[in-house]
């Protein structure tokens, strides 16, 4: 802590010192200057270096010292490890997996309903994207150069570019590069890894464009630690790269896939852009422990749901979900074998819109134990808005009234898709459904 930090006061009593040159700024007149209309940009440099190979590695692999982070070095065009050097024979090779000229921006290609945090805005088709946190626009051989340098082949190149368009995991600007679902017959296509390790080491498909956010954001976005952006932690769950297709021939009958959910038909590619957040493999248990609850009723799993003895199918949600909501809010995303999902339809969950469902209801709690979190002070306008499932002032509910604590609605704060993989352990993280973004566009 800093010598100006213990001597703040804190409170409201700071807030008085600080609230009338904080007024006295956003009212007094505009000057002349900043009444000068126009669009302000950045001209960005092509990037691609003409040398030598070694000269090249040694170009990209360009450090320069943050004072803020102690004058430790900062990588200036990548993300801090190697890259495949983007010369302009491989950027050719890389811009001829689209049909789309290289010169063009990178827009939205269809218009879309986009959150951030509290509030919602309309993106039309042919918008230009702009990547933050510096509000940049990109052609699509600059997403060529980033595609080449994280690793990606021609044939991944769409992903790649839907990637862009869906701000290249930049988020608000502290997008740490980002998290992507995949959905559509593409995965198969570029040998997209569904099964064991999907997020490990091995599949060089997965790996690339898990990879690519994260170059996006800092290249075309513009992110310098502690000067554009500052982050508290970072996260090690994107670090490096997230990215997940879905196996949606492991789907049980009237299960949709993320494609068909996001208004797109069955062999249609899509990539959504999430924000993984809390990540966990809910609750811990031997494989074995899972089977018996459905097979026979026994372990501890049958004794936690009171059903020790009884044959299956049960619902492991109940367990799954124990405590989830005790530190955190808001909905998240499961990703479960092909064999727990048949389970859990055949208990009765024959759609997955009714699992969402589920999930939102079991997140009530009353209002006294609402109160006692820390993010509703925002999304709640202080306790000054109205509650949504009541339509009622916040102030005005009894304080054993049930309101959500896992989001606003079933569909937007939950979802479920399902991997290639025999054994019966799930991954949880953060978010629901989000915007989607076509892959076929960019072919």
């Amino acid at each position: 802590m800093v010598e100006a930090d213990r001597k703040s006061p804190g409170g409201v009593e700071e807030a008085n010192i600080v609230m009338q040159p904080l007024l006295d700024g956003l009212t007094k007149p505009l000057t002349a200057k900043e009444k000068e209309g126009g669009h302000w940009a950045i001209e960005e440099p092509r990037v691609l270096f003409e040398g030598t190979l070694e000269e090249a590695e040694e170009f990209y692999n360009q450090t320069e010292n943050i004072p803020f982070c102690l004058n430790t070095p900062f990588a200036k065009y990548t993300d801090g490890l190697p890259v495949v050097i983007p010369t302009e024979e491989r950027v050719a090779a890389m811009l001829k997996g689209t049909s789309h000229k290289s010169d063009e921006l990178i827009t939205i290609q269809r218009d879309i309903t986009v959150g951030m945090d509290q509030t919602t805005f309309k993106r039309r088709k042919g918008d230009p994207v702009q990547f933050l946190p510096m509000f940049r626009t990109a052609t699509v051989e600059q997403v060529a150069v980033n595609a080449v340098m994280a690793g990606c082949k021609p044939e991944q190149f769409p992903i790649a570019l839907a990637i862009a368009e869906s701000g290249g995991g930049c988020g608000d600007g502290r997008g740490g590069g980002g998290a992507f679902l995949v959905s559509g017959p593409i995965y198969k296509e570029i040998g997209m890894n569904v099964t064991n390790n999907i997020f490990g080491i091995g599949n060089p498909a997965n790996k690339a464009l898990g990879r690519l956010g994260s170059l996006l954001w800092r290249n075309l976005g513009g992110y310098k630690e502690s000067v554009t952006t500052i982050t508290t932690i970072g996260s090690p769950v994107i670090n490096g790269g997230f990215i997940l297709a879905e196996y949606t021939e492991g789907l049980p009958p009237g299960w949709k896939g993320l494609n068909e959910e996001l208004g797109f038909k069955k062999d249609e590619s899509v990539i959504m852009s999430i924000r993984p957040g809390a990540w966990g493999l809910g609750q811990e248990h031997m494989p074995g422990v899972y089977r018996s609850l459905q097979r026979t009723g026994h372990g501890a799993i049958a004794r936690y749901l009171g059903v020790k003895g009884i044959v299956g199918p049960h619902n492991y949600l109940e367990f799954l979900t124990k405590g989830i909501w005790a530190c955190k809010e808001g909905g998240f995303t499961i990703a479960m074998p092909p064999q727990i999902a048949q389970d859990m339809y055949d208990y009765g969950f024959k759609t997955k819109q009714s699992i969402y469902e589920w999930f939102w209801k079991r997140s009530f709690e009353p209002v006294k134990e609402y109160r006692m979190r820390g993010r509703p002070d925002e999304h709640t306008n202080g306790w000054m808005a109205i509650e949504k499932t009541s339509g009622k002032h916040w102030k005005e509910l009894s304080d054993d009234y049930m309101v959500p604590a896992g989001g606003d609605d079933p569909f937007g704060s939950y979802n479920v898709i399902v991997f290639n993989m025999e054994e019966t352990q799930t991954a949880r993280f953060g978010g629901g459904h989000g915007e989607a973004y076509s892959i076929d566009a960019w072919r």
